[in-house]
């Protein structure tokens, strides 16, 4: 199994600038190696998304890095599609926009009732040795996320960044064991065991077992203010 990618540097910064109307830590540049996998994963529709995303909320490239941690560089290849990102550097990109991942992954819907067939979920497949499955459509307006995530034995799946202030997370094993951290805090979890925490904190997912670790997560984001929809040619 191919090891997890190291960033340049694991210090977390302490400023702060605001991103529609909430703080998000500044933290510093961290470089990765590596990607997502998966044939389905369209890599010019992510870059796009996340461009409009961006130029929706009057961020430059500079500023979004500057609020995720992702080098200018990076955002940049990304945003041309010419480079498939890590879950997690995805996952900080969505969080410095203020979003979900999901909403980078895939256009948003309108309707009142959406089924989402096995076949047709997005699956976010990290070289480190876990995936994120997201069982929920996005929607317009909406910042809400469940997914079911499945780390390997052994796997740490690294650090993600605070979400916005009001943020909540509600995780449940399904299979296996976890080792959640919350800050400076750490829960172990087992299969049957579930947890409520407050999203705007660093957390950490890594299963400490010998067998795969299965869990389910529901993120509630607060709705963004002074985001512009963008259409983009």
């Amino acid at each position: 199994m191919p090891a997890a990618p190291e960033p340049s540097d694991t210090g977390w910064g302490q400023a702060a600038r605001e991103v529609s109307g909430h703080l998000i830590p500044l933290l510093p540049v961290i470089h990765y190696s590596g990607g997502m996998g998966g044939d389905g994963l369209d890599v010019a529709g992510v870059g796009r998304r996340v461009r409009v995303e961006r130029i929706g909320l009057g961020l430059s490239l500079e500023e979004l890095a500057g609020a995720c941690g992702v080098s200018r560089s990076m955002l940049s290849e990304v945003e041309r599609g010419g480079r498939t990102p890590t879950v997690l550097v995805l996952d900080r990109i969505a969080t410095g926009l203020g979003t979900t991942l999901a909403r980078l992954l895939r256009e948003p819907v309108a309707e009142r009732w959406v089924v989402l067939r096995s076949a047709e979920q997005d699956v976010a497949v990290d070289p480190a040795g876990w995936e994120r499955r997201v069982l929920s459509p996005v929607l317009a307006g909406v910042e809400f996320e469940f997914m079911r995530t499945t780390i390997g034995a052994g796997v740490d799946a690294g650090v993600f960044t605070p979400h916005a202030p009001g943020s909540r997370e509600y995780l449940a094993v399904e299979r296996g064991r976890l080792s959640l951290a919350l800050d400076e805090d750490r829960v172990d979890l087992a299969a049957g065991d579930s947890i409520y925490y407050a999203g705007d904190c660093h957390h950490g997912y890594r299963n400490p077992g010998r067998g795969t670790c299965v869990y389910y997560l529901a993120m509630d984001i607060p709705a963004r203010s002074g985001h512009t929809v963008v259409s983009l040619p």
